[in-house]
């Protein structure tokens, strides 16, 4: 069967992302860059502009966001809006962290489930002449999340961990990598992605008023054991899994998360202080999804960033 031809597309970016967009561009020569004018009013409000808007018609268009705080979120969704009605070819939307994913349920009446309203503003967003926005996100927090979208919408569920798997296979200890999982719920997410490596499974168990971390099943003594999980907030979690697994014999502990969210620099929990000071963490990998948090660590032991530019370029082609 013959391959499809690839599709020129150009690439419209938020300013905190404009970084990635220029990695994904380099990965292409399909993907060409284009530009908005981030301006706004003297009352704070928002005064945009898309440039080259006539000369998109017909075209295939993407959009690059990173909606990292609410303050950001009204201007690119004002712009998400504008651009499939410019009578493009068609419209994507890559999204690479849904900010919202981990609060997709409710405990007791009351409680605002702010996943679904994302999800529900996200899937009135325009038709374009092509049809349905193809929404592109990693590693959303539930995959349960991709029926809160409607039909106007066609979510494309990425993940990081390929990227993972190849810088596995580059370290000299590959042949001793166990991978930990500090809950069911991350076993669950992407046990099926890394069934060939041993495997061990934390949980949270409650003794009084806290939430203490256990060994459930699987052994990491004597082995690199690296922690997998969607994202991070605090790192609470991570640093009592580490304990966890360093008390059970394992050789190093790593660890692995596609969002690192790292709210109130929380990511300084991690650092390597010093060539002396003892290292908890041999290393951290995160994806460049949380644009803000790539700068804070950059050069910072033990934090190492996997780049999505390539697996977007590719996702834009589908």
């Amino acid at each position: 069967m013959e391959k499809p031809q690839k599709k020129q597309v150009l690439l419209y970016h938020c300013v905190e992302a404009e970084d990635l967009a220029r990695k994904i561009a380099a990965q292409s020569e399909f993907i060409q860059l284009q530009t908005i004018n981030w301006r706004s009013f003297d009352d704070g409000f928002p005064n945009l502009f898309i440039n080259n808007a006539q000369d998109i018609k017909g075209q295939h268009v993407a959009f690059l966001a990173s909606f990292s705080s609410p303050a950001v979120i009204f201007e690119q969704l004002s712009v998400i809006f504008a651009l499939p009605r410019l009578f493009v070819a068609s419209f994507s939307l890559v999204l690479p962290f849904f900010p919202t994913g981990s609060f997709e349920r409710m405990e007791e009446e009351g409680d605002v489930a702010t996943a679904f309203t994302m999800a529900r503003i996200l899937s009135n967003i325009p038709i374009s002449r092509g049809g349905p926005t193809s929404l592109v996100i990693y590693d959303i927090h539930a995959l349960q999340e991709r029926f809160y979208f409607g039909d106007q919408v066609l979510p494309l569920f990425e993940t990081g961990i390929p990227l993972l798997k190849q810088r596995l296979h580059q370290l000299p200890d590959s042949e001793k990598i166990v991978i930990a999982f500090p809950d069911d719920g991350a076993w669950k997410r992407f046990h099926k992605q890394l069934d060939h490596f041993p495997m061990v499974v934390c949980n949270k168990v409650r003794e009084g008023d806290k939430r203490i971390v256990r060994l459930k099943e699987g052994n990491p003594e004597g082995c690199h054991v690296v922690i997998v999980d969607d994202l991070v907030q605090s790192g609470g979690t991570l640093i009592e899994c580490q304990k966890v697994l360093a008390a059970h014999g394992a050789a190093k502990v790593s660890a692995y998360v596609t969002h690192g969210v790292f709210p109130k620099r929380s990511w300084e929990r991690f650092m390597h202080k010093s060539e002396d000071s003892e290292k908890a963490f041999a290393y951290f990998w995160i994806t460049d999804s949380c644009p803000h948090t790539v700068k804070a660590i950059a050069d910072k032991a033990p934090f190492e960033v996997l780049s999505l530019a390539g697996s977007i370029a590719d996702a834009l082609q589908t």
